[in-house]
C-alpha cells in the first residue's frame, strides 16, 4: 500500500494554567503512525485521551511541540488537502448563507472552468445524497443531520486528499448511524478520499474501519487490523474500552479508572 500520511515522534505539550506552577502537560506523547492512501482508519479512546488534539495537529490547526507530519502527495492545492468534519457544523457552515452558494464557492477555490462548476456541484450533492429541495436553504433552516451533510459537501467540494471525521456519529439513532456509515464508505470508494474516523463508539469502528488506533493519555497503546484488535485486545486499556462498551466492568475496574 502507498503511504499518504506519515506521523513521526509527535509531541504536543501545553503550559500549566496555574501561574504559580511552571510546568508542562503532555497531551500527545510520541505518536508514530502511517496512514495508507485510500484506507479508512479509526482512532479510539475516551474523552480527554488526545484524539481531537491529534486531529487538529494533522490538519495544521495547531502546531506540534516536536515531531513531524508529512503528507505524501504530488498535487498542489490552494486549499488544505486535509479537511476535518467537526462535531459542531457551525464551524464549517455559515448559518445565513444558502448551501448551494457555500458549496459552489468551495468548488471555485479549485479554479476549475466555470462551465464545469454546475456538474461538479451536482456530483458532490449526489455523492452525499443531499436532496435538491434543501440546497437553496440556509444553514439555520436545516435539521442537525442535514447540516452535517451540508458541511460534508462543503469539505469534499475542495477535493481533499484526507478527510478527518471527529465523532461524526454522536447523538445518532441506529438507522441514522447505519446510513452515515454507508455514506462514508461511499465517499471513500467513489471519491477516493482517505478517511480518519475519530470515535468512542467501537461498534462503529468495527463496521467502518480497516485499521484502528487506540489512544490512552496521548499515547498509542495498540494499533492493527480493526477486527483483530477489538476481538483479541492485548493492552489493558483496550480491554477496558471493550468491557465498558459491553457494560461488563467490575466495581473495582470502575474505581481504578476513576482514580
Amino acid at each position: 500500500m502507498e503511504t499518504i500520511l506519515s506521523i513521526k515522534n509527535l509531541f504536543y505539550k501545553v503550559k500549566s494554567t496555574n501561574f504559580l506552577v511552571n510546568k508542562e502537560k503532555t497531551i500527545i506523547d510520541d505518536i508514530t503512525v502511517d496512514v495508507d492512501k485510500g484506507e479508512i482508519i479509526g482512532i479510539a479512546g475516551e474523552s480527554g485521551s488526545g484524539k481531537t488534539t491529534l486531529a487538529k495537529l494533522i490538519t495544521g490547526i495547531i502546531t506540534p511541540t516536536s515531531g513531524s507530519i508529512k503528507l505524501n502527495t504530488k498535487e498542489k492545492k490552494k486549499c488544505n488537502p486535509i479537511q476535518i468534519l467537526f462535531q459542531n457544523n457551525g464551524q464549517i457552515l455559515n448559518p445565513h448563507r444558502k448551501i448551494d452558494d457555500i458549496v459552489e464557492e468551495a468548488i471555485k477555490l479549485r479554479e476549475i472552468p466555470s462551465d464545469e462548476i454546475a456538474n461538479e456541484k451536482e456530483k458532490i450533492f449526489s455523492a452525499i445524497n443531499f436532496p435538491e429541495q434543501y440546497r437553496k436553504n440556509k444553514g439555520f433552516q436545516l435539521s442537525g443531520g442535514q447540516q452535517q451533510r451540508a458541511a460534508l459537501a462543503r469539505l469534499i467540494a475542495v477535493k481533499p486528499e484526507i478527510l478527518i471525521l471527529d465523532e461524526p456519529f454522536s447523538a445518532q439513532d441506529y438507522e441514522s448511524l447505519e446510513n452515515l456509515s454507508a455514506l462514508f464508505k461511499k465517499i471513500n470508494i467513489d471519491l477516493g478520499i482517505t478517511l480518519i474516523c475519530i470515535s468512542h463508539d467501537l461498534n462503529v469502528l468495527r463496521e467502518l474501519c480497516n485499521r484502528v488506533v487506540i489512544i490512552y493519555r496521548g499515547k498509542i497503546v495498540e494499533i492493527g487490523n480493526t477486527k483483530e484488535v477489538l476481538s483479541n485486545p492485548k493492552h489493558p486499556y483496550t480491554q477496558y474500552l471493550i468491557k465498558s462498551e459491553n457494560y461488563d466492568l467490575t466495581h473495582k475496574e470502575l474505581m481504578d479508572r476513576a482514580e
